[in-house]
């Protein structure tokens, strides 16, 4: 289970989920004391009121709410075009915000008790409204594959501008990457490995408040290559967060492997 993450003009930092006001201390101290300035979020971490609790107590404090960028996402069981908008004005609501400044919508899947295809070009459009009305200030995507990219991206009339995805020595994701970069799609991913070789911006975690500050100093750091060269040739690659229990059904599908629920990335 996760909480906030936050980042520096950009770079973004994931902690574990910490409940009540321990979350919204440190909301606080990431950016009032350690000059972080990127939130990210959704209702599914269950702290969002707290998360915004302790935006609110740094714009009080002096930080200016332009000067933050605040990310939340739509959960896995609410991807339906009638719920999107409903979504956003919860999210809204509890962050105690007028707009967000990335909406993320993830790809592939709805989890109702039954496995289904979603209707993604609608919950698209339905985001690209909300952009336009600019409720939201950019739109992106997350756990998407190539193969959904390509499919989706002839009927966006916005293209998304990030791709939060999972990417990490242990699973390189080359395809994917490749294909966000041919598409101008900025990538957001869980391990600062190569945050600079490959051009991505990097999840950082951390549970503990203490270690807020000291985390920030990891980007002054940079791999050394003969080290970076031996985490890029590990040959065991497997995702961590492969989605088998909530959407894999062995005997009836539709999505029977992992690899059916990635469309065989692999």
């Amino acid at each position: 289970m996760v909480h906030p993450s936050f980042t520096l003009y950009g770079e973004q930092l994931e902690s574990f989920k910490l409940a009540g006001s321990t979350s919204i201390d440190s909301v606080f101290t990431a950016i009032t004391e350690a000059s972080y300035r990127h939130v990210d979020t959704t209702t599914e971490y269950g702290v969002q009121e707290d998360v915004g609790c302790g935006i609110n107590a740094t714009i009080q404090a002096g930080v200016e709410r332009k000067d933050m960028f605040v990310t939340s996402k739509i959960w896995w069981t609410d991807l339906t075009p009638d719920r999107v908008r409903s979504e956003l004005n919860n999210t809204l609501q509890e962050l105690q915000l007028d707009y967000l400044d990335l909406y993320l919508g993830p790809a592939g899947l709805q989890n109702r008790g039954d496995v289904l295809e979603f209707d993604m070009e609608g919950v698209w459009r339905e985001m690209e409204s909300l952009f336009k009305e600019k409720l939201v200030r950019d739109i992106g995507i997350s756990n998407y594959t190539v193969k959904k990219l390509n499919s989706s991206s002839d009927s966006l009339r916005i293209m998304p501008s990030i791709c939060q995805v999972e990417m990490h020595p242990g699973w390189r994701n080359d395809k994917l990457l490749q294909a966000c970069q041919q598409n101008d799609i900025h990538v957001m991913l869980t391990r600062r490995w190569d945050r600079r070789k490959r051009g991505t911006s990097v999840i950082l975690k951390s549970t503990h408040q203490n270690q807020i500050k000291p985390n920030i100093q990891v980007f002054n750091w940079e791999i050394p290559q003969p080290d970076f060269q031996v985490l890029s040739s590990i040959s065991d690659k497997k995702r961590v967060l492969d989605g088998e229990e909530l959407f894999v059904n062995k005997t009836e599908g539709p999505f029977r492997i992992v690899a059916d629920l990635w469309d065989h990335d692999d």
